[in-house]
């Protein structure tokens, strides 16, 4: 049963079912002498009264501000109230169910006519169509492109005057990048299949990449960082890193089991991994699993469970795989940065493997 409930099913069925009742009732309703804005009113304050009380059973509370107000009361407006009122004044002339019918088939008939207008074709990569763009099938022929691209950007960041481009991708005429940058700017490139790390050794100055398995990532590092000096390039790895740092083990684990497992969109998770794997070679297959639950806490990121001392330990261990740095990221950042930046950071200074602002002050 929890399944079913947890499930797209379950919540196709049970929201299906709910909005169906509305239909009859607010036929009843008008049949009664209720006029179509008063029922909509009812309509709309109920479910938000139903939303708030779920709200306040859970001890949570919303920090109300101008921006926040104004985003409430147009979203209320344009995708319930307004709808609603045109909804139940239309019950009266065209009935419930045929009502309820054009309700229902709404977004199928705008993704057919998308479709039969070309405007946008359904599948799992549309962000590039809105670019216009199509993106390669194959690994090497992306990398392709993407060389070119960046050819292009650094002789418009470097040339001082006009030039044209007749390239395999791209063709330009009378181009000239101004203003360009004032000094060398350095280069960040996300990749983590083979043909990644040679465009990276070609083109970056570090490589974005995860940390799955440290000893894993200790050898790949070792290799990457001979590639780079064959090629006459020093190129530095970086990674990515998810943080729940409490004052016990048990209140982050506990924390880390609350948003990244029971109340995970496992759905969502699949399919950010279906679009992981289809389109990138960033992870080792190998790991399937671990990945899975990874991306439910942390987008794939390293895990930095714990206390101050552990999580320090965690990206102790980053340090010492060879990792030269890392982002992080938290579920609350505004809430639980303070408490890291109090009692994690000493640590990793008194370590040695973070200088001191004083420190990278008179560096500089």
């Amino acid at each position: 049963m929890k399944f079913l409930w947890d499930s797209a099913l379950g919540l196709l069925v049970v929201t299906g079912g709910l909005l169906g009742l509305t239909l009859p009732f607010g036929k009843l309703a008008t049949n009664a002498g209720v006029p179509a804005m008063v029922w909509a009113f009812v309509i709309s304050l109920g479910a938000g009264g139903v939303l708030l009380l779920s709200l306040l059973l859970r001890g949570q509370h919303i920090r109300l501000s101008a921006h926040k107000l104004r985003y409430f009361f147009i979203t209320a407006a344009v995708s319930y109230a307004v709808p609603n009122l045109l909804m139940f004044s239309t019950i009266p002339h065209l009935g419930a169910g045929y009502t309820g019918i054009m309700f229902t088939l709404s977004p199928v008939i705008t993704l057919v006519f998308s479709i039969l207008l070309g405007v946008r074709r359904p599948n799992m990569l549309g962000e590039y169509e809105a670019l216009g763009l199509t993106l390669p099938d194959d690994h090497l022929t992306r990398y392709g492109y993407a060389q070119e691209w960046f050819d292009i950007v650094r002789a418009l960041w470097s040339r001082t005057e006009a030039f044209d481009w007749d390239g395999t991708w791209f063709k330009l005429k009378n181009v000239l990048g101004d203003p360009r940058p004032g000094s060398r700017l350095p280069i960040l490139n996300a990749a983590g299949s083979e043909e990644g790390r040679k465009f990276a050794v070609r083109n970056a100055d570090f490589l974005f990449t995860p940390a799955i398995d440290l000893t894993r990532s200790r050898d790949e590092i070792a290799a990457l960082k001979e590639q780079g000096a064959a090629a006459g390039r020093n190129v530095d790895v970086l990674t990515f890193a998810h943080v729940v740092c409490r004052p016990t083990e048990k209140e982050a684990k506990n924390y880390l089991e609350h948003f990244g497992r029971a109340n995970a969109d496992w759905a969502a998770v699949d399919n950010l991994v279906r679009l992981q794997f289809a389109h990138a070679q960033s992870f080792p297959h190998d790991l399937l699993a671990l990945i899975r639950d990874r991306m439910a806490a942390g987008h794939g990121g390293f895990p930095l469970t714990g206390t101050p001392e552990q999580v320090a330990d965690g990206i102790t261990a980053l340090h010492e795989a060879g990792f030269r740095g890392s982002t992080l990221s938290f579920v609350d950042y505004a809430e639980e940065f303070p408490y890291f930046r109090d009692t994690v950071l000493p640590i990793l200074e008194a370590r040695g493997v973070r200088l001191a602002p004083k420190a990278v002050q008179s560096a500089a």
